[in-house]
């Protein structure tokens, strides 16, 4: 009796275990990829700055952003500082806390937010008073 008891507790245990073991693996995989679309995003600024830059036109790009990360969604921001840009995200559908945050190295003038499941991701740029601009929004 007491044998079979044990085993069922050593038995409970393990699952719990393995529970917990597969749920820190998706966390982990889920923060990844939304890391992996920041690194996206940064790139997709440097691109379209550069296409600018080089036609002297304005420049519009959709974003090949999934609308769920997991079974979840999360929002995505550019912004700027004095010194420097960066692109921030997070899940969610309020912007809060960041939970990822990539530099740009480019001195822009970055705004806006995109939060996914709204529609596609359209970043545009253009030149305003001889400093770039870059705008995140949602098409339409």
């Amino acid at each position: 009796m007491y044998s079979l008891f044990a085993a069922l507790l050593v038995g409970a245990i393990i699952v719990y275990s393995c529970s917990l073991s597969t749920l820190n693996i998706r966390n982990q995989a889920t923060n990844q990829q939304l890391a992996n679309i920041n690194e996206y995003v940064a790139t997709e600024t440097l691109t379209i700055l550069s296409r600018t830059t080089e036609n002297n036109q304005n420049t519009t790009q959709f974003l090949d952003i999934p609308s769920q990360i997991g079974n979840q969604r999360f929002w995505i921001s550019i912004a700027n500082d004095s010194s420097i840009a960066w692109v921030e995200s997070g899940f969610g559908t309020t912007v809060t806390n960041n939970e990822s945050r990539m530099t740009m190295p480019a001195k822009v003038a970055a705004s806006g937010t995109y939060i996914s499941g709204s529609g596609r991701a359209l970043l545009q740029c253009h030149f305003e008073n001889q400093t770039a601009t870059l705008t995140l929004t949602t098409e339409g």
